[in-house]
């Protein structure tokens, strides 16, 4: 049976949101038109998985959910086509990597990010940055990194340009974010005080991405971009977003075409995910950084971040099982992982 109508417009909107809301909006007429809209102007992965020979096998009863979102500049919508990424052919390394676990009983969302410098092997390739991985193989190879890194299996994948953060938030007239550290955007005049500000365009594109500005470079850009995400669910579950139909087909007509999706994840299938998740409030969204052993040099001379294979052990323990939400609050009190995404030991 196909979820009502106002669960698939919530569902739709959300994958539009990066994939990482799932939740969404409101109900109307207009939704069919939504989903044909996001269905038309998303990409496809046909091929995002490796062999299933020697993937993690999920026992058959558990009903969670493992989505690998990747940011990436690929240079604007329909610049690079889903059978590029799938095979590496551009050489191009992901930006951004996170891994969000929703729980068999739908009660959550857990968005860990994975620092993009984490220094591990790669399948067929030997040591290098995790981020790698996308050069070398595509999404498939990625994939195959992160299941044999957490011995997980992951169920859908979902890459965004980056490009496409400037026009969501355009579209939803600014986010409003609390920054912590005052900074000049590498290579721009664009400040960003300390204090409340309201990004929007190019700037918000500029906040997400910028490392090189500060003392602990890509860990406070990790925590800058878990900020904005958790203000992009605020601003979309707030009243004049949810009951507005302009503002929701501006943002999927404007950033669905910065999206690429396994085959599987087509609207409908978000839908009903968000008909399950219809209960979802943003505080029920948590965000955290996968625990490291701090900063180092490679052989070669690269900046690299050491894993904590004790911490990684942990986080599978709790993927595999379904307890993330233990595993978070264990992590809390003693200090190991926390919501700003800053293990201790790390810059």
């Amino acid at each position: 049976m196909a979820p009502p109508k106002k669960h698939r417009a919530r569902t739709i909107l959300i994958a539009v949101a990066s994939v990482v809301v799932l939740v969404a909006v409101v109900a109307g007429g207009y939704v069919f038109t939504l989903a044909n809209t996001f269905d038309g102007k998303t990409e496809t992965l046909q091929s995002a998985f490796p062999d299933e020979e020697g993937r993690p096998v999920k026992d058959p009863g558990d009903a969670s959910m493992n989505i690998l979102l990747m940011g990436a500049d690929f240079g604007g919508a329909n610049q690079v086509t889903s059978n590029v990424i799938e095979s590496g052919g551009t050489g191009q390394r992901s930006d951004t990597m996170m891994l969000v676990h929703i729980p068999a009983n739908r009660e959550g969302v857990y968005v860990m990010s994975v620092m993009r410098d984490t220094w591990l092997e790669i399948p067929g390739h030997g040591m290098n940055k995790i981020n790698a991985a996308m050069a070398f193989g595509g999404v498939p190879l990625v994939v195959q990194t992160f299941e044999g890194l957490f011995d997980t299996k992951i169920d859908h994948v979902a890459v965004i340009d980056f490009q496409g953060f400037r026009d969501l938030t355009t579209a939803l007239g600014g986010v409003t974010v609390q920054n912590d550290i005052a900074f000049t955007a590498n290579d721009t005049d664009y400040f960003y005080p300390v204090g409340e500000l309201n990004l929007k365009g190019d700037r918000a594109l500029r906040f997400v991405r910028e490392r090189k500005s500060f003392v602990s470079g890509d860990y406070q850009r990790v925590k800058n971009q878990q900020k904005f995400l958790d203000a992009v669910i605020n601003k979309m579950l707030a009243a004049q977003t949810l009951t507005n139909p302009a503002t929701l087909y501006q943002v999927i007509d404007k950033v669905s075409p910065y999206l690429t999706l396994d085959k599987t994840f087509d609207a409908q299938t978000i839908a009903g995910l968000g008909l399950q998740l219809k209960d979802l409030r943003p505080n029920d969204v948590h965000s955290f950084t996968l625990p490291t052993a701090g900063t180092s040099r490679s052989a070669d001379g690269q900046s690299i971040v050491l894993k904590d294979q004790e911490a990684i052990d942990r986080v599978g323990r709790a993927l595999r099982s379904d307890t993330m939400k233990s595993y978070l609050s264990e992590e809390s009190e003693a200090g190991s992982a926390t919501s700003s995404g800053v293990a201790p030991g790390t810059p």
